[in-house]
């Protein structure tokens, strides 16, 4: 059986508002995708309350096609950084065991985005590379997958407003991992692991989950030097 198409609706707020509550229903494999237009250093949240349990959704930030965030792992309430600018994908589905019983849920979506966005620096004031959004590149040390074999990676930046930025990493195995950097500082990812972060000197070393991804980011990429 093929699989169902993806429905995708657009979310905006009314005047004044900072959420949006929408009511939906699913049966079977349908899945829905709904898209809201945020900017880099907003704090999303989400809340789902469906009749289903077995009823979830991930958040998947711009520019990424991996969930920064996965309900069934992780529970149906987020509230997170959004490391970059763009539309954010809020995908409500069922569990693959209740999508092949063709079960259904009657669901409330509550969406917001709070906070002011953390504008790019303008190329006027900071050159972009022709034909990027990007300010800035760079080769950084990098190691990822289970042998965290050292090896060297593109990184490339947008700088914004009170010394923060948006890092954009290929990783080794062609993966692009997104970084947000809050006055100089590493705040947020848009992957699922946990962020960690430590510092040696004049660079910021980040790791995803158990060590398994290390991306050593030097403060004069994020910031300019």
């Amino acid at each position: 059986m093929a699989q169902a198409a993806i429905q995708t609706e657009r979310v905006t707020f009314r005047a004044g508002a900072e959420s949006a509550l929408i009511k939906g229903q699913l049966k079977g494999d349908q899945t829905v995708d709904y898209k809201l237009r945020a900017g880099a250093g907003q704090t999303l949240t989400v809340d789902l309350k469906g009749s289903n349990p077995q009823n979830y959704f991930n958040v998947l930030a711009a520019g990424t096609d991996s969930a920064l965030f996965i309900g069934s792992s992780s529970g149906n309430r987020f509230r997170g950084l959004l490391p970059s600018d763009g539309d954010v994908t809020v995908r409500v589905y069922l569990m693959r065991p209740a999508a092949r019983r063709n079960e259904s849920s009657t669901y409330s979506l509550r969406v917001g985005a709070t906070g002011t966005p953390l504008a790019p620096v303008p190329a006027s004031r900071d050159a972009l590379i022709p034909g990027t959004p990007y300010h800035a590149a760079a080769q950084v040390p990098c190691a990822s997958g289970s042998s965290a074999q050292a090896a060297r990676c593109k990184a490339s930046v947008i700088r914004r407003v009170s010394n923060s930025a948006t890092v954009v990493v290929t990783n080794p195995e062609g993966q692009k991992r997104q970084f947000l950097f809050v006055k100089g500082k590493a705040v947020a990812s848009d992957q699922p692991e946990k962020l960690a972060v430590q510092r040696r000197g004049d660079v910021s070393v980040l790791t995803l989950g158990q060590n398994f991804e290390r991306y050593d980011i030097p403060d004069a990429l994020v910031v300019g030097g």
